[in-house]
């Protein structure tokens, strides 16, 4: 197996309340195609930061290459100060790099170059972004949404360029097509940890549910051998006291365990009934918002009290 470009172990990072990230890892050679998969607002986007440098985890270790380059495509490419798209997409390569490379992606990513940042769609945008990671050909490729506003002939391209690439290849996505098409490797965030599934996302909803049936069963096993050793602890101290208390710190130790548990994550639905209103009104909200990070905690909640 080739020597990891990228390696994250151990991340940790809080923004207040439970971790987002609570030991997470990642590990990408050159050639990987990783997918890296979790709920909405379980720190795929964060991680992926981490991964290109940008943001500091709290705690962890993080390691690149130091002769690997690396490319970070973000969700919403920033091009103020650049006259044209040719500007912006070239200002991605390194001196070594081939110009060519840039205006070969630009003509198949259906642009000319000579387009200004504020006239371009969204699609445009996000081709614009591409082409600029892309170009370089980098050893790491970190990639958050890429298939956003892009239309199915320029996906299809994009698969068969990323299939092509010997860059190790990171993305998250919500286009479970494209994941299947070019993910070789799966890489699970839960409840701020990570699981690794050597396979493709296509393997990955099968995995999945096999690892959350199977830590429900340990989870049921430890509460069924912590109901035996309270038992005991009632009715059956009678060895010797140096055994007693080994036994009484290993059941302590066990409701710790119990009790640490974040079980898989669902879906909560808050309903309030209609009421006629009365006196004064005090306070109209409208489509609130609120994040922490890539945490959304709240999001399209109104009121009117």
């Amino acid at each position: 197996m080739a020597p990891p470009l990228l390696n994250l172990d151990g991340i940790r990072l809080t923004f207040g309340g439970t971790p987002l990230l609570d030991g997470a890892a990642l590990s990408a050679s050159a050639g990987d195609k990783i997918a890296l998969v979790g709920r909405n607002g379980s720190g795929k986007s964060t991680l992926l930061k981490i991964a290109a440098g940008m943001i500091e985890p709290q705690d962890g270790e993080v390691f690149r290459q130091p002769s690997a380059t690396v490319r970070y495509l973000p969700q919403m490419p920033d091009m103020d100060g650049f006259a044209n798209v040719r500007a912006y997409v070239e200002a991605g390569l390194g001196p070594a790099d081939d110009p060519y490379r840039a205006t070969y992606l630009m003509e198949h990513l259906g642009l000319t170059g000579e387009e200004r940042p504020n006239d371009l769609s969204g699609g445009e945008a996000r081709r614009a972004a591409l082409a600029r990671v892309m170009a370089p050909e980098p050893d790491i490729l970190l990639l958050d949404e890429p298939t956003n506003h892009l239309d199915l002939s320029v996906i299809e391209w994009l698969e068969e360029e990323l299939a092509r690439t010997s860059s190790a290849v990171i993305l998250i996505s919500h286009d479970r097509r494209f994941l299947e098409r070019v993910s070789r490797a799966t890489v699970w965030l839960d409840r701020g940890q990570t699981k690794r599934l050597d396979k493709g996302f296509g393997h990955f909803e099968e995995w999945r549910d096999q690892v959350l049936e199977e830590e429900e069963r340990e989870q049921h096993k430890l509460g069924r051998q912590i109901v035996r050793e309270e038992h005991w602890l009632r009715y059956g101290v009678t060895a010797r006291r140096k055994r007693n208390m080994r036994r009484l710190g290993e059941l302590q130790t066990m409701r710790q365990r119990f009790r640490s548990h974040r079980g898989a994550e669902g879906t909560a639905t808050l309903v309030a009934s209609d009421a006629a209103e009365s006196g004064k009104l005090v306070i109209e909200a409208k489509n609130i918002e609120k994040s922490f990070g890539d945490l959304t905690v709240v999001k399209g909640f109104s009121t009117r009290i």
